[in-house]
């Protein structure tokens, strides 16, 4: 019988200890964001919009199978050595008042619910710069114009600094997360070479802010980013989600690494758990697989979400699936 909330449970996992339970699909988080203005709108807009304009100029769209991306051809920025004229401090930066709005947001806090922070002005540096230019465009600046590319960086740094110094102030977040794709399935878009020289810095001055604090940390990267897990884990990162196991040799990076971060995720969000074709026991078997693979030692956390569209009667079938047999052995490998 289990002793723990679910939020200690969870604590447990990220902090290294033996969970009672693996936590995961059932571990509810609360990220207060009424301060939406410079966290919410660059991420999914006002509630229910289909397009809108993010605090820098980007135009976005929602779609609704992935969630919001920038308006197709519509970048702000062509020339990098421009960005001085076109990418400027939000206003809205010099209006929050922290203590206020703090204050509204952690009134009804369940002191049982994970509260977890994800307040930077984008989802990480090198996404924030294919918003404001396109992947091409973006691409061929960190190639030809690194400099300049790190000076806009920089900037942005500097906001997501001050950010994450009222918010931990502030909210007192048990874990605050940070994120930047740099990543697709199959490799990463940027050379090791590239890494270190423009955005393992700017990381490394972020994840230093909380864990300074005493705050744990998690960071969100998407698909083949193996190779780069030994900087955050350097950086005292102590979680890495979605850890996608497609093209990311999961068992063997928690060997090398499962006693300083923990993994979060691992199962393919657009799989063959995803298809229509593939009949519910081996979608089952995967989720069994997957705790069996990553669940021994602890760090380890599950989440079987898919893809697709949200009311997608296939979709929700098989999230079912996921869901019932993770809750039916996700108590059995600790006791």
């Amino acid at each position: 019988m289990a002793t723990l909330s679910i939020k200690e449970n969870t604590l447990r996992m990220y902090r290294g200890e033996i969970p009672e339970w693996i936590p995961g699909m059932d571990t509810p988080v609360g990220a207060p964001m009424s301060m939406c203005a410079c966290s919410a709108l660059p991420f999914g807009g006002p509630p229910g919009s289909m397009e809108w304009v993010d605090l820098f100029g980007v135009p976005f769209v929602m779609e609704p199978a992935s969630g919001p991306i920038p308006k197709p051809g519509a970048f702000i920025l062509e020339d990098i050595t421009k960005w001085r004229d076109i990418i400027k401090r939000p206003a809205i930066l010099d209006e929050i008042d922290w203590e206020l709005t703090s204050q509204k947001d952690l009134a009804d806090r369940d002191p049982d619910v994970l509260a977890n922070g994800f307040c930077n002005l984008s989802n990480g540096y090198f996404m924030i710069l294919t918003y404001f230019m396109g992947f091409d465009n973006a691409l061929v600046a960190c190639s030809e114009e690194p400099e300049e590319v790190k000076d806009l960086l920089h900037f942005i740094l500097d906001m997501n600094l001050e950010i994450g110094k009222n918010f931990i102030h502030y909210y007192k977040p048990d874990v605050y997360g940070f994120g930047d794709d740099i990543a697709h399935e199959r490799a990463p878009f940027i050379s090791h070479e590239m890494f270190l020289d423009i955005f393992e810095p700017i990381w490394r001055e972020n994840y230093k802010l909380i864990k300074e604090a005493d705050v744990l940390a998690t960071h969100h990267n998407c698909g083949a980013f193996g190779p780069f897990l030994p900087y955050i884990v350097d950086m005292g990162v102590d979680g890495w989600n979605p850890a996608q196991p497609t093209h990311n040799n999961l068992p063997a990076l928690k060997a090398e690494f499962g006693d300083r971060i923990s993994f979060n995720g691992c199962f393919e969000s657009n799989g063959p758990a995803s298809w229509p074709e593939t009949p519910e026991e081996a979608v089952r078997a995967m989720v069994r697989e997957t705790c069996d693979a990553l669940a021994p030692g602890g760090r380890f956390s599950f989440s079987g979400y898919i893809l697709g569209l949200p009311d997608d009667p296939a979709r929700l079938e098989r999230q079912g699936w996921i869901k019932d047999e993770f809750d039916s052995i996700k108590y059995s490998y600790y006791n």
